[in-house]
């Protein structure tokens, strides 16, 4: 069973950067696809970044251009680098894994990963 621990979370002015990591641990297939994901208080969950085992990345529209997804293969632990922070970035982040070398078609999609961390949060203030 996988397992996935996120870390890295805390408080931050608007502006600032935070990074937040995932690893994972007890896989039983040798590539995932690894997705960050958060959920804001009293809104649905839904995808910041997701990285294939190749390294290809997809990134929601909000995030382009300020978060970096990146991974390393060998311990499979993912990184979120998040720079020029803002409110709305306010939420738990969660990490997410599907078996396979590529990632789903659907991969914005919350119902194509099978295992979630427990989520860190991540404040920022105005």
């Amino acid at each position: 069973q996988l397992q996935l621990v996120e870390s890295g979370g805390g408080s931050v002015q608007s502006g600032g950067s935070l990074r937040v990591s995932c690893a994972a641990s007890g896989y039983a297939y040798r590539t995932y696809c690894m997705g960050w994901f958060r959920q804001a208080p009293g809104r649905e969950r839904e995808v910041v970044a997701i990285i294939a085992s190749d390294g290809s990345t997809r990134y929601a529209t909000s995030v382009k251009g300020r978060f970096t997804i990146s991974r390393e293969n060998g311990k499979i632990i993912v990184y979120l680098q998040m720079n020029s922070l803002e409110p709305e970035d306010t939420a738990i982040y969660y990490c997410a894994a599907a078996p396979g070398r590529s990632c789903p078609y659907y991969w914005a999609s919350t119902s194509e990963y099978n295992y979630w961390g427990q989520g860190t949060q991540v404040t920022v203030s105005s």
